[in-house]
């Protein structure tokens, strides 16, 4: 067959063919007019060194496994030196994950280094292109989130039976937070410097202020225990390193709990939405008192004093 046919049988170029024979990879023979051609064994040699060429194998490594074709055997990796040379190529592959995985390490070590740097700077951001990183400032468009409704259920229902991780490393019983009044308030992911929001996250209502919310609750969390609070809690479906992370960095007073399979939405009905295939939390608040929820807020806006808005239902509705 000639060199044309032998390319499109084998899935190659008729370069990549040349190629293979100037390196003694095959060898045609030559017909009395001096063209060359080409056989099955060819075709198949040929396939081998696409099919190597596909797990990484460079041309030039291949002999082996050709070699081993040629004498007989029905599979190119049935001779000891066609082992060795996956072997090799498993060495090789091997120390490029090791360097990969070095480098990931030290980019990622320089990203959170630069993004907390930037995270803990003093100099306010000068222009709109900073804010967007900037978690403890709100864009002056925010959508403001609707009243759908989907919290009226909530006054009046009994806390669930159900336990949760907090931050302080402790299991928390939400039918089981004692006597007096709890505040638990619900996000839905706190941005963190070194890491990217989910797309359009400042066009859903409701979505963007956690890290505001959080300071707001810092700020004023020995006012909210003066006025009646017994304790105070954050509480959304990141996992608890993720949320130990938000504690220490933003200095919180108070734990949150960590709800990542939404048990708590589930048991309740609270509202959720998605984004970046994730289910998250929507904002709201409940107080829940003596094991039933006595107080709902829903929606929250803004979050940056909502804590305030809790403080001043707390004085207004003291407990008798």
């Amino acid at each position: 067959m000639k060199i044309g046919e032998l390319a499109r049988r084998a899935g190659v170029t008729i370069k990549a063919v040349r190629y293979y024979e100037s390196l003694g990879l095959i060898m045609p023979r030559r017909l009395a007019n001096g063209y060359r051609d080409y056989d099955e064994d060819d075709v198949r040699m040929v396939r081998e060194i696409r099919a190597l060429g596909s797990l990484g194998i460079p041309v030039e490594r291949t002999r082996p496994f050709l070699e081993c074709l040629a004498s007989g055997q029905q599979h190119a990796d049935d001779c000891p030196a066609s082992l060795a040379g996956y072997r090799e190529a498993i060495d090789e592959v091997t120390e490029r994950i090791e360097a990969l995985t070095s480098r990931r390490a030290t980019l990622i070590r320089h990203l959170r280094q630069a993004a907390y740097r930037s995270s803990n700077s003093s100099q306010a951001p000068d222009d709109g292109e900073h804010i967007m990183s900037d978690f403890h400032r709100l864009p002056a468009d925010l959508p403001v989130p609707e009243d759908d409704g989907a919290a009226d259920h909530l006054p009046g229902l009994k806390a669930p039976d159900l336990e949760l991780a907090d931050t302080t490393g402790e299991m928390v019983r939400i039918d089981a937070l004692g006597s007096g009044r709890t505040i638990v308030y619900i996000y839905p992911l706190t941005g963190r410097p070194d890491a990217d929001l989910p797309d359009g996250w400042d066009a859903i209502p409701g979505a963007r202020g956690c890290t505001t919310e959080a300071c707001d609750f810092r700020d004023h969390h020995q006012e909210l225990l003066t006025a009646g609070a017994r304790r105070v809690f954050g509480l959304s479906s990141q996992d608890t390193a993720y949320q130990r992370e938000v504690v220490e960095r933003l200095r919180l007073p108070f734990p949150m709990l960590s709800d990542p399979r939404l048990n708590l939405a589930a048991a309740l009905g609270l509202p959720t939405f998605d984004v970046d295939g994730m289910t998250l939390f929507k904002r709201l608040t409940l107080v829940i008192r003596d094991g039933v929820i006595e107080h709902v807020f829903y929606p929250i806006f803004p979050p940056n004093v909502h804590a305030q808005q809790v403080l001043a239902w707390l004085r207004d509705n003291p407990v008798a």
